[in-house]
């Protein structure tokens, strides 16, 4: 009867022991769920980080969207699109170098500094005085500039004095509506990037 008693304290303590460890893996891979949601729910889509980039300018970010270039002038460069093709970032390498080639058609999930990057008159008349004195800077497609940055800021022009008309309309266009005499581009400055499988 004392051995009956034995093994029934011992069966007891044996499912109790069982049932705690299967409900602490429960909690375990909840935990494990709730952490991975919270990270996703931190990444930004392209469309977002764009509407609200006047706020995040400044701060880090993640942001995720399809690589649809690299820089041909050494991979410095990608651009992430989002919803379409008007709503597009520019990412810098900056400190890392270089992103990978495989980026290309893939998903890309970066971590960095957004950054605003104001178009003025002051801008535009620098602009300006470097063509006259045939001390800019080449770049993309030859003068013109690259034509994917071109996209992602809206722009139609082809030479550079059509550029810059077609900032000052645009500048003076948001003026009228805002009272702001400039253009802001946003790019983020990444500090880390995956391409997603």
């Amino acid at each position: 009867m004392k051995t009956t008693r034995m093994t029934i304290a011992a069966a007891i303590v044996a499912l109790a022991f069982t049932a705690t460890s299967c409900g602490n893996k429960a909690k375990t891979n909840a935990g494990e769920a709730a952490s991975t949601e919270q990270v996703a729910s931190n990444v930004l889509e392209i469309d977002s980080l764009l509407a609200n980039a006047e706020n995040l300018a400044g701060k880090e970010v993640t942001i995720e969207g399809v690589c649809t270039h690299t820089c041909k002038h050494g991979a410095k460069k990608i651009f992430l699109m989002g919803s379409d093709d008007t709503q597009t970032i520019r990412v810098e390498a900056g400190a890392l170098g270089a992103f990978d080639a495989k980026c290309v058609n893939a998903i890309v999930r970066v971590t960095g500094t957004l950054n605003e990057q104001r178009i003025d008159e002051a801008y535009l008349q620098n602009w300006e005085a470097q063509l006259k004195a045939k001390a800019n800077e080449k770049h993309g497609e030859g003068e013109a500039g690259c034509s994917t940055e071109k996209k992602a800021r809206g722009e139609t022009a082809n030479t550079p004095a059509d550029r810059i008309a077609d900032f000052r309309a645009k500048i003076a266009d948001r003026k009228a509506k805002s009272g702001k005499e400039y253009l802001s581009f946003y790019f983020v400055e990444a500090t880390s990037y995956e391409v997603q499988e």
